[in-house]
């Protein structure tokens, strides 16, 4: 397969998403472990301490770039992929099996990555814009704030840019609606990019699926908890 049907062909459009997938797989992971750390509940000392660290290291910085480019790739080849499979076929099938043939998330992955990418834009105008361009063109800048002790040092305070955030009933619903979108488009995700790259031996489907399942359900709850948290002040 050459570089150039690698983004033109059926087949290395879905061998890209797969890879692209897994690598947002991997940054929701550690997302999401960054995150864990408002659980602390000293004052968000240790997440601001880590969310100043990723923000400031070079290396972090150039994987950021990476990251971006990264989900465009995955963006456009999942809308390229979604209107190649919604205009191939124009008669449907006599029969409709439902949920027996697959089920309803893995044939409404456009709509969930629809969802997802408006969820993906809220979150970057939260919280990603004023962290990297805060002060410019009338983007909100963050507070500084500064801590004694092992992490003594003066950084952005991107919690409590999450506590103000989260004080909206709207705002929470929504990050909850995109969590759950989340957490479904996962499902199908995880296991569809493993086995799109040769994961194929059904001795292994069944553990991948239980792990695709548990990872999709278990990182999407965490997120969603976060702004329901922050919201009915559960963290400090």
């Amino acid at each position: 397969m050459t570089f150039k049907q690698m983004f033109t062909s059926t087949i290395g459009q879905k061998f890209v998403m797969a890879l692209t997938g897994l690598f947002l797989i991997s940054f929701l992971l550690v997302h999401v472990g960054l995150n864990a750390c408002i659980w602390a509940n000293d004052g968000g000392q240790m997440f601001n301490a880590g969310a100043n660290f990723m923000g400031s290291m070079l290396v972090i910085r150039i994987m950021e770039v990476g990251l971006m480019i990264g989900f465009i790739i995955h963006i456009i080849q999942g809308f390229t992929l979604a209107y190649y499979n919604n205009t191939r076929r124009k008669v449907g099938y006599a029969v409709d099996y439902g949920n027996k043939g697959s089920k309803w998330y893995s044939r409404s992955m456009g709509l969930l990555g629809t969802l997802l990418l408006l969820f993906l834009i809220m979150h970057l105008y939260h919280f990603w814009l004023p962290s990297r361009f805060g002060g410019m063109a009338g983007i909100k800048a963050l507070e500084e704030t500064h801590y004694e002790g092992a992490l003594a040092a003066q950084y952005h305070n991107l919690y409590a840019q999450m506590i103000e955030v989260f004080q909206e009933p709207i705002v929470v619903i929504l990050y909850v609606i995109g969590c759950i979108s989340l957490a479904y488009h996962l499902m199908h995700g995880f296991e569809s990019a493993f086995r799109t790259i040769g994961l194929s031996n059904t001795r292994y489907l069944k553990l991948l699926r239980f792990t695709g399942r548990a990872y999709a359900i278990g990182v999407s709850a965490a997120f969603a908890m976060m702004p329901v948290s922050m919201y009915f002040g559960w963290v400090k």
